[in-house]
């Protein structure tokens, strides 16, 4: 249960961190991911929360061995419930199967805990409606989705740049988040390749919310789109090697147009693609503006790119694309020097320490996690994309 500790003494003034305690269900990849997160949360400076593992829920007995070992983890259990009805646990992480998200989201909200959610916050648009009514009845349950790439600080310094107005009037954008893991054939096929267990939205589902978080915060809401979808490997081997079909989209650029205040509406461009050769988890921002224009790539987390005009004694006035170094610092600061270097743990650690903050209501001016009604918001736009993409033609929100 959310408790905060009395006042320490000789720290007159000095409010002591609000203590929550945490519960991950689905111990895989990323539930592992926010555990080491959570570890490492002394590394924020004068954080208003401090979390604490209490529990995890997984049905496979080896997922939760590894969690064993986190002397702090005191529930570990086959059923999710377990966890719910716990006074020990005050937040919950969900990253489960996508046609798992709206039963166990609803369950989470409905029994007062807090919700990180994995994305896509349900496996279509009706289970993210469910969701939200439910978020809506129950007041008490703060609820966020998870989407950690734009907390890259050069990601950050991007974000600041465009909030500044300093692009002026918008002439493009793109954010993208490329992979390139299935380019092998023979990769094994796995519930993100079956419609019924990921959705028909495919890959937008699986890695969507990357591309749309930033565009979405910012206030570019697509008017149309136009979705170009690519289902390239159909079948693969299944848990025998036999092949068995895959029938998810691979790859999806969604084209649209976002409407602005005193200027002619500007093309914004997503793209999420499994296939995109040499690309490791890369995510990239990109804003083109009259006034100014700002890129970043995680290709190279450190540059950021800013455009600008430079006059150049003895050549004249230039246009030049300025490289500026990104150092340690993002969204909450960290003890970790300003020089240093940043990837995706340090990501992780900074969304839970924006979602935690906001959740206790310290946020402030920072760039908050997903909101409900924006994940929600996503699954119009992909449902819009595949009917575009199935229609050949571009389709109104």
């Amino acid at each position: 249960m959310s408790t905060t500790a009395e006042q320490a003494p000789g720290q007159a003034g000095r409010q002591e961190p609000q203590q929550v305690g945490v519960a991950i269900v689905g111990g895989g990849l990323m539930g592992r991911e926010i555990a080491a997160a959570l570890a490492r949360w002394p590394a924020l400076v004068d954080h208003p929360v401090r979390p604490r593992l209490v529990g995890v829920a997984d049905v496979n007995p080896a997922a939760l061995e590894w969690f064993s070992e986190i002397g702090t983890v005191e529930i570990l259990t086959a059923d999710y419930r377990e966890l719910l009805a716990d006074d020990r646990v005050d937040v919950v992480y969900v990253a489960v199967r996508h046609d798992l998200h709206e039963q166990i989201y609803v369950d989470v909200v409905e029994a007062g805990k807090s919700l990180l959610a994995e994305k896509p916050f349900g496996i279509d648009g009706d289970a993210a409606r469910a969701v939200l009514a439910a978020v809506e009845a129950h007041p008490e349950s703060f609820v966020r989705c998870s989407s950690e790439m734009p907390y890259f600080p050069g990601a950050q310094m991007a974000v600041r740049y465009i909030e500044s107005g300093a692009l002026g009037e918008v002439v493009s954008a793109r954010c993208s988040f490329l992979h390139a893991s299935d380019l092998d054939r023979a990769k094994p096929s796995s519930w993100k390749r079956v419609a019924k267990f990921c959705g028909e939205a495919g890959v937008l589902n699986d890695l969507g919310m990357h591309t749309w978080h930033v565009p979405l915060r910012l206030g570019w809401r697509p008017e149309r789109v136009y979705g170009v979808l690519q289902d390239v490997v159909t079948e693969r081997p299944g848990p025998d090697g036999t092949p068995v079909p895959c029938d998810t989209w691979d790859n999806a650029t969604i084209h649209s147009w976002v409407a602005q205040p005193g200027a002619k509406a500007f093309p914004l461009t997503t793209e999420t693609r499994r296939i995109d050769p040499g690309q490791k988890n890369t995510w990239e921002l990109e804003a083109i503006g009259m006034d100014g224009s700002v890129r970043f790539s995680t290709k190279n987390p450190k540059l950021v790119e800013v455009f600008g005009l430079l006059d150049v004694p003895g050549t004249g006035r230039e246009q030049v694309w300025h490289h500026l170094d990104a150092g340690s610092q993002a969204s909450w600061p960290t003890v970790t020097g300003p020089n240093f270097e940043s990837g995706f743990s340090d990501a992780i650690l900074q969304m839970w320490a924006v979602f935690l903050a906001e959740r206790a209501g310290a946020l402030g001016d920072r760039f908050g996690a997903v909101r409900p009604e924006e994940a929600a918001l996503t699954h119009e736009i992909f449902r819009a994309a595949v009917a575009s993409h199935e229609e050949q033609r571009a389709v109104a929100l």
